[in-house]
């Protein structure tokens, strides 16, 4: 289940994804020199909007698309305050696929297949909702826009 996990903030710090129980997870894989890049903006939305009814966004930097997130943790957090006053969490910078893949993108992955059941995410952005129970997980391509999001996560919150 994905509450079971215990992912890293960008400072280190252990953050169990059990703290977000009962709450709706986007989950994005994010980079800051991509051209979905400009998405950042629709998830501080989508954040802004539905925080206080129970959505949570969480974004983890990935470099293993095109090299497009070169930087460490504070020039990433810097980035993402500065350009696009992100509020939500953005956590360490992980691996979404091959051998040091993160775990929670592993069970992500495994719990919603991309197209024809693949399980390697394919580029930066893209999206994973997680019902508030963990149970449920619906995957979103890259080219997906974040406000494309709203009535599944209406749905769900």
């Amino acid at each position: 289940m994905i509450h079971d996990h215990v992912v890293h903030a960008a400072d280190g710090a252990s953050v169990p994804l059990s703290d977000y129980a009962g709450k709706v997870l986007l989950i994005v894989n994010t980079a800051s020199k991509c051209g979905f890049t400009p998405q950042y903006e629709g998830l501080e939305e989508l954040h802004r909007a539905y925080a206080d009814r129970g959505l949570a966004v969480l974004a983890f930097p990935c470099n293993q698309f095109g090299a497009q997130e070169p930087g460490d943790a504070a020039e990433i957090a810097n980035f993402c305050s500065l350009t696009y006053a992100v509020d939500f969490p953005v956590m360490a910078k992980i691996d979404v696929n091959g051998a040091q893949a993160d775990p929670l993108f592993e069970d992500l992955k495994a719990a919603a297949p991309g197209l024809l059941g693949s399980k390697a995410i394919k580029w930066n952005f893209t999206k994973f909702l997680v019902s508030r129970d963990g149970t449920r997980v619906t995957r979103y391509a890259p080219t997906t826009k974040p406000e494309e999001l709203t009535k599944d996560i209406e749905a769900l919150l």
